[in-house]
């Protein structure tokens, strides 16, 4: 017998309530008092080709059982170094609602979200969905801007239309880059054939997008990645899980060999959240029906706390010098 002295609440991955990292609910935005606020977007109706990344958010949030790390925060065992501490505010605020058949609503939708999110004074984690819920999610951050955006992807999605469709998930970089308060874009991880027309590529480039594929980011190397964007400026990170290689994430709906690694992927979110200030991200494209494993889920849910931890402890030892220097 354990004496009660001794006993405490564990609150294991399969116990509770399945919110992301087990954090607490906030079920009215209207009411939202938090440093960060997560928020799904399960709207998959602009995929080309397999749909199921509506199931994103509940699978992502479902993979973050497993880093749920309670009030003491998370304690990294390579770096020494303690991230998400109890000062830190993060909130689960639910989906936005989507309205079956209803591309451009759900966008709607998504953009009012973040947009009440930003006024709240909160930064949004945002879950996809598929990858056209960013050319909304970035509309609601116009209030945060000017920022630059940082995609993480095997695909460059600058596609103006297909056959009059402009929203769908091909097409949400190219809708961004026409906003007047997006300013530079970075593309990384880019690959492979059917990615894009060369039209597409063109224009992008015209626009002045850096792209770089998985090959061409080992070549430079961390240091050169990170010189390529503005020191110091906001930042809007989104992040496709297809970015990443299949076989460490194989549940989404447009897999792409040669991708990237996961700690490829972290080192590089680690040295943007130090060169600038993340204001909020993305991280879309989960398809629970093809991750038999829950593998991907599970990598979806690690990068987004990951981002999240160097975020914060950018920000906890920049409020740290402040408190030192007055």
């Amino acid at each position: 017998m354990v004496n009660k002295e001794e006993k405490e609440v564990l609150n294991l991955p399969f116990t509770g309530i399945c919110t992301f990292g087990k954090y607490p609910v906030c079920a009215d935005i209207d009411q939202l008092d938090a440093d960060v606020a997560v928020i799904g977007v399960p709207n998959d109706m602009g995929t080309q080709w397999k749909s199921g990344a509506r199931m994103g958010p509940r699978g992502i949030r479902e993979g973050s059982t497993l880093y749920s790390f309670g009030l003491e925060g998370a304690y990294d065992i390579e770096t020494d170094t303690m991230y998400l501490g109890p000062d830190w505010k993060v909130v689960d605020c639910g989906d936005v609602d989507i309205v079956h058949g209803d591309l451009m609503q759900s966008h709607e939708n998504t953009e009012m979200t973040i947009r009440k999110i930003v006024e709240k004074g909160a930064m949004p984690l945002v879950l996809g969905g598929d990858h056209s819920i960013t050319a909304a999610v970035g509309k609601g951050l116009e209030q945060a801007g000017p920022f630059h955006v940082i995609q993480i992807d095997a695909h460059l999605d600058w596609a103006d239309h297909r056959s009059g469709m402009r929203y769908g998930h091909g097409n949400c970089i190219r809708r961004l880059s026409e906003l007047d308060h997006v300013q530079q874009i970075f593309q990384f991880g880019i690959r492979g054939i059917s990615s894009s027309k060369k039209e597409d590529v063109d224009a992008a480039r015209d626009y002045g997008a850096v792209i770089l594929s998985p090959k061409q980011m080992r070549k430079l190397g961390l240091e050169q990645i990170i010189s390529l964007i503005p020191q110091g400026e906001k930042y809007y990170v989104t992040i496709d899980i297809d970015g990443l290689d299949p076989s460490i994430a194989p549940g989404t709906g447009t897999p792409s060999p040669g991708g990237l690694l996961y700690d490829e992927v972290k080192d590089l979110l680690e040295g943007i959240a130090k060169h600038g200030e993340v204001i909020g991200f993305d991280v879309v494209e989960v398809a629970p029906p093809y991750d038999h494993s829950g593998i991907t889920e599970q990598v979806g849910a690690r990068i987004a706390l990951d981002l999240l931890s160097y975020t914060l402890k950018v920000k906890e030892l920049k409020e740290k010098a402040l408190r030192t220097t007055k």
